[in-house]
């Protein structure tokens, strides 16, 4: 049910898009996993799918389990208890913030997008399929 008018969604979300930059200094990067927050739902997730092939075309020497690793991390955060670290007791909004800061690391958050949906659950799934597999 909607916040302000007692009806069923849909409800405002945003996301971005996770991509995986194996050598940050050539900028090269490809989509490995969708963040998403629906504020309505008090929800934060993400999903990730890492194409090895993708990370060793553009750098044979890169560190497949530690790229999942990184990914893995992330969706801890959203998921929030012990697996989230010190982001543990942020409420899911401040995780979602934190997670989509700028970085200059292996895995970065793309661009903050918006859109509508009654189940931010089954959109997490589609985002992760639509731009990431």
């Amino acid at each position: 049910m909607s916040e302000r008018d007692g009806r069923d969604g849909p409800f405002v979300y945003e996301y971005a898009v996770l991509r995986v930059v194996p050598r940050v200094e050539r900028g090269e990067y490809f989509n490995a996993g969708v963040l998403v927050y629906c504020r309505a739902h008090s929800f934060v997730a993400a999903r990730t799918h890492l194409d090895e092939t993708k990370l060793l075309a553009l750098d044979p020497a890169a560190d497949a389990p530690g790229v999942r690793a990184a990914l893995r991390a992330v969706e801890g955060v959203c998921a929030g208890g012990a697996a989230a670290g010190q982001a543990a007791g942020d409420d899911a909004g401040r995780r979602f913030r934190w997670l989509i800061a700028p970085r200059s690391t292996v895995v970065q958050p793309g661009p903050v997008h918006t859109g509508l949906t009654v189940d931010p659950v089954a959109e997490t799934a589609r985002l992760l399929d639509l731009l990431v597999r």
